[in-house]
């Protein structure tokens, strides 16, 4: 199976369809209930539910997941019968397969229960209508949107270790369409990182500012204080997501200090100082922050429609 353990989640949505082709007077006989099984539709709605919240155990490859809601409609036509699923959820990846298997179970049920009145019938393909959520729909096109990286650590600025988290977050934004103007390795010390972040803001006019390391408890993490002495506006939701987003994969995630917000145009996260609490609040972050710069232009958000 694909590893989905980076993801979040999302509201999905999926719609597909099957048709059940048939003769006429087949078709005469589902109306007017003169079926011996008895009547085909109730059932195959049943079957179609069952189907989308089995997938999993259908198709190897399929993650299992929490299924919210399934809709099943049923257009009775002169030579057919077509099937449309629906099936939503909110969670790591897409519900295609579910609707699809719904679909698919839902014309065999049909066929089975008809087949004594009808050896012509066919099934005539499963198709997928469309499908909604995760991150392609809340993509956001980052050209043009500059970055900066501050690392702020004693024993990386003195040479003592390796620089490990700023290379993942330069590499990240530059996977994001972001342009890298500023990386910089500068001790632990609160004037400095205050100086810092202020000329990324007020002289360079930096997009987003992502620093890394000074947000536990040790003495020198001082960090968190150096970034809220020169923010204007605070923004709690960023950093509580961030740390919820990491709890669920470390217990350590809830002992973060690191806080975000707004100063003028700029846009100041800072990250923790570990690969993995880097790596993961990456993951997290990315694409949704980059709307927070089409906030800052004054142009809104998208519509609940597109979001959906």
């Amino acid at each position: 199976m694909i590893d989905i353990s980076s993801k979040y989640s999302t509201l999905r949505t999926a719609a597909a369809r099957s048709t059940v082709r048939m003769k006429s007077e087949t078709v005469n006989r589902v109306r007017s209930g003169a079926v011996p099984k008895g009547d085909p539709l109730p059932v195959a709605r049943v079957a179609a539910t069952q189907a989308v919240k089995n997938t999993s155990s259908i198709i190897p490859y399929c993650h299992p997941l929490p299924v919210d809601h399934v809709a099943v409609d049923f257009d009775v036509q002169d030579t057919k019968i077509v099937i449309e699923v629906i099936a939503k959820a909110i969670y790591k990846t897409g519900v295609e397969m579910e609707a699809m298997t719904g679909a698919a179970v839902a014309a065999l049920t049909i066929y089975d229960m008809l087949k004594m009145l009808d050896d012509t019938m066919s099934i005539e393909g499963v198709e997928l209508l469309w499908k909604k959520g995760g991150k392609s729909e809340f993509r956001e096109d980052a050209r043009g949107l500059t970055a900066a990286v501050l690392v702020t650590s004693d024993s990386v600025a003195g040479g003592k270790k390796q620089d490990r988290t700023g290379p993942m977050i330069k590499k990240r934004l530059e996977d994001e369409g972001l342009t890298v103007a500023s990386y910089d390795v500068i001790p632990d010390d609160q004037a400095l990182i205050t100086q810092y972040l202020s000329k990324y803001a007020d002289s360079m006019h930096i997009d987003l500012v992502l620093s890394t390391g000074g947000t536990g408890f040790s003495p020198r993490d001082f960090t968190p204080e150096a970034t809220r002495e020169i923010l204007e506006r605070e923004a709690p939701g960023i950093t509580e997501y961030l740390r919820a987003f990491g709890q669920a994969r470390t217990p350590w995630s809830m002992l973060s200090r690191s806080t975000a917000g707004v100063r003028g145009s700029t846009l100041i996260i800072n990250l923790p100082g570990s690969r993995g609490g880097v790596k993961d609040a990456l993951d997290a972050l990315f694409p949704g922050v980059l709307h927070t710069f089409k906030m800052l232009k004054g142009m809104g958000h998208p519509s609940k429609e597109k979001q959906q």
